[in-house]
């Protein structure tokens, strides 16, 4: 099995090299990331500048190695187009510093790379643990679910337009209560924004931000982890909503 990793915590983060060492042992990894931190880029593409890929050594586990200057998108879309020798058989991203559950999935760079995997025609995973500090709780945990679902995946297949995003809570491994297979809740962000001046007394901007899970079901994947469950959800995007297509006709605006 080949393997692309990639993520949107840059190619330094240690939650990607312990996810290669984790799935070399399930297949051959070959990792393109971005150089630096590119998190809530969303499915952000480079399309009005130069991209530049430099290959790079000492990531343990992997193959070969590259650093590009671009988006986790562009990441996935010059790995397999142009970089990679052959096409890989799955694309894992991750492992993400901070959960993407609700409607982060639209917003996450990491979960965008598994997306831009599954729109090439490859069967792709996003992980992510719940932890934003330098400790890197679940870690451990996270690297070794990985590269079980992978080997599952290789054996048993994925639907074509399908991507499982895998969050885990903020727990030590063994204090996490199992796993389960979700729904993508609904989250919403109570934004806030400061201004600032810069020393020349220009304004600038600091825009935070506030989770707030409105739909928290049983089997939603916001309240599984919250309540110390892994979650793992198969994420398709169709996009076209079916029952209002046959009304919106209705209303005859030519």
């Amino acid at each position: 099995m080949k393997i692309l990793v990639t993520n949107d915590d840059g190619i330094r983060s240690k939650g990607l090299r312990e996810l290669v060492k984790a799935l070399s042992a399930v297949g051959s990894v070959s990792v393109v990331a971005p150089d630096q931190e590119r998190s809530g880029m969303g499915h952000a593409v480079t399309m009005h500048r130069p991209l530049r890929a430099v290959e790079i050594s000492g990531i343990a586990g992997a193959v070969q190695a590259f650093q590009l200057d671009g988006t986790p998108a562009d990441c996935v879309k010059l790995a397999v187009e142009v970089l990679l020798e052959q096409r890989p058989d799955l694309v894992v991203s991750g492992v993400n510093a901070g959960p993407n559950l609700g409607t982060d999935v639209l917003y996450s760079g990491t979960v965008s790379a598994a997306v831009e995997g599954i729109i090439m025609g490859i069967p792709a995973i996003a992980v992510s643990i719940a932890d934003h500090s330098e400790g890197w709780l679940g870690l451990d945990r996270a690297v070794e679910l990985a590269a079980r679902i992978a080997q599952a995946i290789w054996e048993k297949g994925l639907p074509e337009d399908t991507l499982l995003n895998v969050n885990l809570p903020l727990l030590p491994a063994e204090e996490m209560k199992g796993i389960k297979v979700t729904r993508v809740g609904i989250r919403r962000y109570r934004d806030f924004v400061e201004q600032r001046q810069d020393p020349w007394g220009r304004p600038y901007y600091w825009l935070t931000g506030e989770a707030v899970d409105l739909d928290e079901g049983p089997d939603s994947d916001t309240r599984a982890v919250k309540d110390g469950w892994i979650s793992i959800t198969p994420i398709r995007f169709q996009l076209t909503h079916e029952e209002f297509r046959d009304e919106l006709a209705r209303w005859n605006i030519e």
